[in-house]
C-alpha cells in the first residue's frame, strides 16, 4: 500500500494552482529543484506520471488531479477534526472564511453576523466580497469555507446548503412610466434608459441569458460591476435595474424605489444560495453559521 508523502501533495496542489513550478518556489521561497524532486520521487513511487512540462508552463495529469483532490480533501478533513476537537465545548473557539456577493453585505451586516459574533465571540469571521464567478473560485480552490451567492451557475463542485427562491425584478423610481404598463416584457424594458451589472455577477449572467433566449440586446447607459452604484442609478432618477427586491428592501420601504415583477422564467427562478466546496467536511463553526444565516438573513429566512 503506497504511504504518500504529504510534502510532494502540497507541492503537486500548489503547482495546480500556479502552473509553475518557479511560481511554486517563489511563493513557498523555496528552490525549484526542491520541489522538482519531491514530485519526482513522488512519481516513481507511484510509477505514474502526475505532471506534464510544456513551452506554457506545468498541467498535471489526470492521476496528478486526482492526488490534488485527495490531498485538499485530507486538510479538509484534518480541519474538520481539529475544530471539532478544540471546540466542540461551547463553540468557544474557530474561524469561518465567507464569500458574499455585495447585494447580501445589507443583510449579512445588518443583525445576523452581529448576533453570531455576539453569541460565539471565539470564532473569528472573514468576509470577502465576490460576485458570484469569483466566489465559486474562491470556494473551489478552499480559498473560503462559504458563499453567499446569487444565481451561480450549475457546478458539480459546488453544495448548496440553503437555498431560497428570489426572483430577479426591476427597480424603478416610483413615478417611472414602468410602473404604469403592468405586466411588463422584457421588451418593454429595452425601451428605456437601463444599467446592468457585469456578468460576473449571477443577475448580470441571468440577464444575458434571458438576452439570448428572446433574442434581443440591451442597450445599457451604464455598465457597473457595483451594486451601490445599480441602486444609485435609479435612486438619481436616471433609470431602471435588474435587482432582487430585498436588496433594495430599505430604499422600497421609505418609497425612493419600487419593484416591479417581472414575468420570465429565468427571473422568476432565480435564487439565493449558501455554498461550500462538495465533499468538503466542514468545521463544526461553518456548520454554525450556515444555520445562523439560514435563520437571520431575509434572503434565506
Amino acid at each position: 500500500m503506497w504511504k504518500l508523502n504529504p510534502r510532494a501533495l502540497k507541492y503537486l496542489s500548489e503547482v495546480s494552482r500556479f502552473g509553475s513550478l518557479r511560481k511554486v518556489a517563489a511563493h513557498l521561497n523555496i528552490d525549484v529543484s526542491a520541489i522538482s524532486r519531491q514530485l519526482a520521487q513522488l512519481e516513481e513511487e507511484l510509477a505514474a506520471t502526475v505532471i506534464l512540462r510544456s513551452g506554457q508552463g506545468v498541467v498535471l495529469t489526470q492521476i496528478g488531479e486526482e492526488l490534488v483532490a485527495l490531498y485538499r480533501q485530507q486538510k479538509a478533513s484534518e480541519a474538520a477534526a481539529l475544530s471539532r476537537i478544540a471546540a466542540l465545548q461551547s463553540l468557544k473557539k474557530g474561524r469561518v472564511s465567507l464569500a458574499v456577493g455585495e447585494g447580501f453585505i445589507a443583510d449579512l451586516i445588518s443583525a445576523p453576523l452581529q448576533a453570531f459574533m455576539t453569541r460565539y465571540p471565539g470564532i473569528q469571521i472573514s468576509v470577502e466580497m465576490a460576485g458570484a464567478n469569483e466566489a465559486t473560485r474562491l470556494i473551489k480552490e478552499d480559498k473560503v469555507d462559504l458563499a453567499v451567492v446569487y444565481a451561480p451557475s450549475p457546478d458539480a463542485e459546488l453544495y448548496s446548503h440553503v437555498i431560497t427562491r428570489q426572483p430577479l425584478e426591476l427597480i424603478a423610481p416610483p413615478q417611472h412610466a414602468l410602473t404604469r404598463q403592468l405586466p411588463l416584457s422584457i421588451q418593454q424594458i429595452a425601451e428605456y434608459p437601463l444599467a446592468l451589472i457585469d456578468q460576473q455577477f449571477g443577475m448580470g449572467q441571468l440577464v444575458s441569458l434571458v438576452e439570448e433566449l428572446e433574442h434581443i440586446r440591451f442597450e445599457p447607459q451604464l455598465r457597473t460591476n457595483s451594486v451601490a452604484v445599480l441602486k444609485n442609478f435609479v435612486l438619481s432618477g436616471m433609470g431602471v435595474a435588474f435587482m432582487p427586491r430585498l436588496t433594495v428592501q430599505s430604499e422600497i420601504e421609505q418609497g425612493e424605489i419600487i419593484s416591479l415583477p417581472v414575468p420570465h422564467p429565468l427571473l422568476t427562478g432565480a435564487s439565493a444560495h449558501i455554498v461550500s466546496h462538495k465533499g468538503r467536511e466542514l468545521t463544526v463553526s461553518s456548520e454554525a453559521l450556515i444555520a445562523h444565516l439560514h435563520d437571520g438573513m431575509l434572503f434565506f429566512n
